[in-house]
């Protein structure tokens, strides 16, 4: 069964006009006519008599209608891919598509032995990955454009369902030959007393220490800012930076002893949490429950290496 048959011709072209930004690339990535996509677009402007794109001199961009019948278009199309899921459940075929999107500090770590494990023991389903902030990752999930989520810090909604979820506690990360080192935990005054490398407000634990620790950032000479979780850690194996972060977004290191995860002891510093989720409105597939379990299955196992390691150390 072909998937195009499912949703309408006109919110298929839709949807890549407002993913390419025009025409002529959405005619390129679909291998179809120019004129046929500007032809439905202007069909479904005139019958819903109004305009979806502006037209501007780059390309094309949604107005506020545009966006909402794309939002549309892109939960039809999920509903889409589950269908031909199901169907080909009921053939008997652990078969079809998985959309998950993830955190940055999971492709490093857990998810390049998740995806190698599916392949083995699922090699019908085929999985997209996208890594997006926590922020973009809920967005995705509710829109349809992902069929599970990884979530750091996810808060509670109506709208979302927890598949399974996990406290991290609140910490900090340092090189092995680090002063804080020595100890088994750290207070947030130690750790100021050291250069900082911090995480962009685009993350949850960014804000979080804003929200509730904004006097560890008085000194703006002492901490670098950026968005890459890799430059932090790096920074923090290097030996003069304090990171704070989470065991899982560190595991790979704290698995092979190159970082150390120290818990903050500072009374009222609340744990972190991970989350899969997936959409509360639509039931999960078969297939994406399979996913989820492994995903699931994964994440925990990278945090049992990285204990099991610290474990080992701290008893030699």
């Amino acid at each position: 069964m072909a998937r195009a048959f499912l949703v309408p011709a006109s919110l298929r072209y839709l949807d890549q006009v407002a993913r390419s930004g025009s025409i002529q690339k959405a005619a390129k990535e679909l291998n179809v006519a120019a004129s046929a996509i500007d032809r439905q677009i202007l069909l479904l402007e005139r019958e819903l008599e109004v305009e979806l794109f502006e037209r501007v001199p780059r390309g094309m961009r949604l107005t506020a209608a545009g966006d909402a019948l794309v939002t549309l278009a892109r939960r039809w199309r999920a509903d889409e891919r589950r269908v031909a899921a199901d169907i080909k459940q009921l053939q008997g075929l652990d078969q079809g598509h998985v959309r998950l999107v993830a955190m940055d500090s999971h492709a490093n770590g857990l998810l390049p032995r998740f995806i190698e494990r599916l392949a083995v023991e699922q090699p019908r389903i085929s999985l997209e990955v996208e890594i997006a902030s926590p922020d973009d990752a809920l967005s995705a999930l509710l829109a349809g454009g992902a069929d599970i989520a990884a979530i750091f810090n996810l808060m509670p909604r109506r709208d979302v369902h927890v598949h399974w979820r996990s406290e991290l506690p609140f910490g900090c990360v340092v090189s092995p030959a680090h002063p804080l080192a020595k100890g088994e935990t750290a207070s947030l005054q130690e750790a100021v007393a050291y250069p900082i490398a911090l995480q962009s407000k685009a993350l949850m634990i960014r804000r979080y220490l804003d929200a509730r620790y904004g006097w560890l950032f008085a000194d703006p000479q002492k901490a670098l800012v950026t968005n890459s979780l890799q430059l932090v850690k790096q920074l923090a194996r290097g030996g003069r930076y304090v990171a704070f972060t989470s065991e899982l977004d560190a595991a790979p290191e704290l698995a092979a002893g190159t970082l150390r995860f120290l818990p903050v002891r500072d009374k009222g510093a609340e744990p972190q949490t991970v989350s899969v989720a997936i959409d509360a409105r639509k039931p999960l597939s078969r297939l994406g429950r399979i996913v989820a379990d492994l995903l699931t299955d994964e994440i925990r196992a990278s945090l049992q290496d990285a204990r099991t390691a610290a474990g080992r150390r701290d008893a030699g």
